[in-house]
């Protein structure tokens, strides 16, 4: 490690813990701050502090002190651990929590009443949280709460005609669609309660099921309802806007829906801390529906909750096996597995009682999403949650694969791998032949179509095969494989791709929102030629969005990109490279979301031993939305 990573003024345990890579700088300096602060001088509290705000930092929410030792250490550049986590000068549990239950900065009392840290006991055991983070796991809790206790009007005899009307058989649009309907299921319950959490996975018609929510909506409350659409991030909400808009006139619905950040929504305002939508001034929304809620962080949860009228109807759509928020927290996925305290409202029960009382059968034959509601599922509808299960976008091998990984099944993985099938293809790290045709294939027909000017054509040809890594660097990293591409695609083409400059074919990804040029982080595009001038196209809906590469004002060129960049695309080939089996970011949620990227084909490059590892590797968040704990 550089000296910069190195907090001098830790000692002990923690200047160990700080070498090894177990702990940050950073970690260290706060653990040290406070306890100098609150007068704390046990080095077991120091340690536990630091490896609090590493936990935050890591994407929990707090510290579980059951899984301590669960870290990890700096690697040389062959991957190699510089030390082992089991090596490291580790406390006993047992002294560590009896330090804490004594501490000032736990208890309180020192100067200043400073009471940074919370100690939480749970029949699960023990959760360290700083104080903010669990003030915010609190409010999240206390608002639900409040929801579920009450249950809006609803006007029972137009809410089944609705109904009705809105979900229709596909083959027979003159009955309404057979029963179990989740999708019908969602919107009674989006109807009838103040929240709605709408799970599922790619291709489950999540998006779908929320234009018919508001056209439900719409069809008993009236065209003034007020509705406000909004995602983590400008690409999330664009692809938001464009599925509602395309839904529009077949719908009925309001016109010109828009979707935005839900930064925008609270109204963030440059240098201020506080946005200006919050619990003393409400959001003027009737309706609010957030997709991709996965990726929300608890703190956005937090405010966009307190932010939220008492009597709004609140819509939470998202896919709780994908990758969760960078920042800290995995809320979706929380409030899905949650224990359950709601209860249904009779007018949800007595709207749709043909799709409730289908009996499970899962010997029938067919699709399993039509077999029933399970017991579970039932239990999680009290809690307003419902999880949408037939795949629309793909299925066959690629659907097993991503029901295997998700449920940690690593034997039927590699089976459904090793198959031979078309659908799937799983090769070694030195098996490139086909990767290599699929780089050059695609670059080759998007180039050609950006020559000729047939913008459609060339966006089109863009999604057809995608290069995922989950590093940024090392030998299975972004930098070196788009590298790769480009060499693919000259020794191919016989032409030197040139990355400073801009050229017909050029594939393009955004990495920072300019609302103002209504491009947002995420997005892909590819340039075009245009008469004499290049242009940047970029898929929006049916009309593509045209814009003079010079006015984008962050953007690199993209032949491969991480998984995390990935989530809400879909591409009809899919190349995923896996790092070694010891890499960390190596992870069941990562495999899933990568291979759900993909319509007709996902190839698999790596060692059975990684993609086992990958399947064996849960992100575990510690939380405490899951658990009983006192308010």
């Amino acid at each position: 490690m550089t000296d910069a990573q190195i907090a001098q003024r830790g000692k002990g345990a923690l200047r160990t813990f700080n070498e090894a890579g177990a702990l940050a700088a950073a970690d260290v300096h706060v653990a040290v701050r406070l306890a100098t602060l609150a007068g704390e001088s046990d080095a077991d509290v120091h340690l536990a502090t630091a490896l609090a705000v590493r936990a935050v930092r890591a994407g929990s929410v707090c510290l579980d002190l059951n899984r301590l030792r669960d870290v990890t250490v700096e690697e040389d550049e062959n991957g190699t651990p510089l030390v082992a986590p089991e090596d490291l000068p580790w406390p006993r549990d047992e002294d560590v929590l009896a330090a804490l239950r004594r501490s000032p900065l736990v208890v309180g009392g020192g100067p200043g009443g400073l009471r940074p840290l919370r100690l939480i006991d749970t029949a699960d055991g023990p959760l360290l949280y700083l104080d903010r983070y669990f003030r915010q796991e609190q409010t999240i809790r206390r608002v639900l709460a409040e929801r579920e206790g009450r249950f809006p009007e609803v006007d029972e005899q137009r809410l089944v005609s609705a109904l009705t009307e809105l979900f229709r058989d596909q083959t027979d649009p003159a009955r309404p669609a057979p029963a179990p309907d989740r999708q019908r299921v969602a919107a009674a319950l989006a109807a009838t309660h103040l929240t709605a959490v709408i799970a599922g996975g790619p291709g489950t018609g999540k998006t779908h099921t929320v234009a018919r929510i508001l056209a439900l909506l719409t069809a008993l409350h009236g065209r003034d309802l007020r509705i406000g659409l909004a995602a983590p991030t400008g690409k999330a909400a664009a692809r938001l806007q464009e599925s509602v808009r395309a839904q529009e006139s077949e719908l009925k619905l309001p016109p010109d829906l828009t979707a935005m950040t839900l930064h925008r929504m609270l109204g963030w305002q440059r240098g201020r801390t506080r946005f200006r939508y919050h619990a003393g001034n409400h959001l003027p929304y009737d309706v609010i529906v957030v997709d991709e809620t996965s990726m929300v962080s608890l703190t956005m949860m937090c405010r966009l909750l307190e932010a939220v009228r008492p009597d709004t109807r609140l819509v939470l759509v998202g896919d709780p096996d994908q990758l969760a928020s960078v920042d800290a927290g995995a809320v979706l996925a929380d409030l899905v597995g949650r224990p359950i305290t709601g209860t249904l409202n009779p007018v949800f029960e007595r709207a749709v009682p043909h799709d409730l009382a289908v009996p499970r059968d899962l010997t029938a034959p067919g699709d399993f999403a039509e077999r029933g509601l399970s017991d579970a599922e039932h239990n999680r509808l009290r809690g307003g949650i419902v999880r949408l299960s037939r795949g629309r976008r793909f299925g066959g091998a690629i659907a097993d694969l991503a029901l295997a990984v998700r449920q940690g099944r690593d034997d039927d993985v590699m089976a459904i791998l090793e198959s031979g099938g078309p659908e799937v293809s799983f090769v070694g790290p030195s098996d490139l032949a086909a990767l290599r045709a699929d780089v050059v294939r695609s670059a080759e027909g998007v180039t050609a179509a950006a020559e000729a000017g047939d913008v459609a054509a060339a966006l089109d040809r863009f999604e057809s095969h995608r290069l995922l890594c989950a590093h940024r660097d090392g030998p299975s990293g972004v930098k070196r494989w788009a590298r790769q591409a480009t060499e693919w695609i000259g020794a191919a083409t016989g032409r030197y791709l040139d990355p400073e400059r801009w050229y017909p074919g050029q594939p393009l990804l955004v990495t920072a929102n300019d609302h103002d040029m209504r491009i947002y982080n995420g997005d892909t595009g590819v340039v075009v030629r245009r008469g004499d001038e290049l242009v940047a196209a970029f898929a929006r809906g049916e009309e593509p969005y045209l814009l003079h590469p010079s006015q984008l004002s962050a953007v690199n060129t993209v032949y491969a990109m991480t998984i995390h960049r990935s989530q809400g695309s879909q591409y009809g080939t899919v190349s995923v490279v896996l790092p070694e089996a010891k890499s960390a970011l190596l992870t069941r949620e990562l495999l899933y979301t990568a291979i759900t990227r993909a319509r007709k084909h996902v190839r698999i490059v790596g060692t059975e031993e990684s993609v086992r590892a990958g399947v064996a590797r849960q992100v575990l968040r510690a939380s405490g939305l899951r658990r009983e704990i006192p308010a």
